[in-house]
């Protein structure tokens, strides 16, 4: 089982957050012009005199000219939720930050494997949810924030809060969490305009204005090219909202058992991780949080088409895994009692 701190895993993960903020722009270029398409093919507005090129024509013009808007637009949305990400999972989990005054086992538990290892001591946060599960935010150190439930606090004895808590530790130096965390802002604005954009085939009508020309007169459409432009423009955004569904998923599953594998090395108790597991397993569900929080979750159950979109591997599998590679012990629960045989009786009862 891979190590915590395992130097390749890092390498991976910042790598992976360059080709993020390096091919976000060119999807953002791509959705702006699908936007204009979408506008041209709903308004009739297109260039020369065949309305079947002019509308790609007109939107092609009209990205030359916003691309820096579109692109300060964006810079503005990532600067925003870079400043305030924090208050708004805040908000929308309930968590609250605590100190070692009111949760001082909770507080003594991680600082002790912060001191163990040289690690910055991040915040402790609390949401008050009968759940069980944790997880860790932030981009950098001095942000870094680890948050838990109050199920699981009340559930799982020190031990295996213990290894909770270092999993998530683990998540924060091999960098899973801010990779994550910007794959949410950028998948966060594709979104928002993928869902505008269909919502808007509901009050839209189809070539309903007339025909723009570079150099005078100018014919109105028919229709058809208007229809084609708004196929394409369709086909562009959903395109664009498919791949950036399929960054925030391909996001190494592999991250969970990294993270398992670190919590081991930290508390030398894989025993008290397969329990904690087992504990957090069928009982992690916290309805209220957003699915971009979820997927940041110790544990995130799906129920999709063969875990299609599933963000985490199966808690059984983790288990197995660290029973087979660091030496975990399985507890396999009692079996019941069998029902006892009925009492033969003879003719006379």
């Amino acid at each position: 089982m891979s190590a915590y701190g395992l130097q390749t895993h890092i390498w991976n993960n910042n790598w992976k957050t360059v080709l993020l903020m390096a091919g976000f722009p060119v999807l953002l270029l791509l959705l702006t012009y699908a936007l204009f398409l979408l506008f041209a093919g709903f308004t009739g507005t297109y260039y020369g005199n065949d309305p079947m090129t002019g509308y790609f024509i007109w939107a092609g013009d009209a990205l030359a000219k916003a691309w820096p808007f579109a692109i300060a637009g964006a810079i503005l949305w990532f600067g925003i939720a870079y400043a305030f990400y924090q208050n708004i999972i805040d908000a929308a989990t309930g968590a609250r930050k605590v100190e070692r005054s009111a949760e001082p086992k909770l507080y003594n538990l991680l600082e002790n494997l912060c001191i163990s290892r040289g690690i910055t001591m991040p915040a402790l946060r609390i949401m008050e949810t009968d759940a069980l599960n944790a997880f860790a935010t932030g981009l950098h150190k001095g942000q870094y924030s680890i948050t838990v439930t109050r199920g699981l606090v009340n559930t799982l004895n020190d031990e295996e809060l213990e290894a909770v808590l270092a999993h998530e530790l683990t998540h924060i130096r091999n960098a899973d969490v801010r990779l994550l965390i910007i794959a949410v802002i950028f998948v966060g604005i594709f979104s928002f305009v993928g869902e505008m954009a269909f919502r808007s085939l509901r009050f839209g009508g189809v070539g309903g204005g007339g025909s723009s020309r570079r150099s005078g007169g100018g014919s109105r459409d028919s229709g058809g090219g208007a229809v084609i432009a708004i196929i394409v423009a369709l086909v562009i955004i959903g395109v664009a909202y498919a791949l950036a569904i399929v960054i925030r998923f391909a996001l190494s599953r592999r991250r969970e058992y990294l993270a398992d594998a670190g919590a081991v090395e930290l508390t030398k108790n894989p025993d008290a991780m397969i329990k904690a597991l087992q504990k957090i397993s069928g009982n992690a569900v916290v309805a209220s949080a957003p699915s971009e929080v979820r997927e940041m979750f110790i544990e995130n159950p799906h129920s999709d088409f063969a875990s299609i979109f599933a963000t985490h591997p199966p808690i059984e599998k983790r288990i197995e895994a660290l029973a087979k590679f660091a030496g975990g012990r399985v507890e396999m629960p009692e079996a019941p009692a069998p029902a006892p045989s009925p009492t033969r009786r003879g003719p006379w009862g």
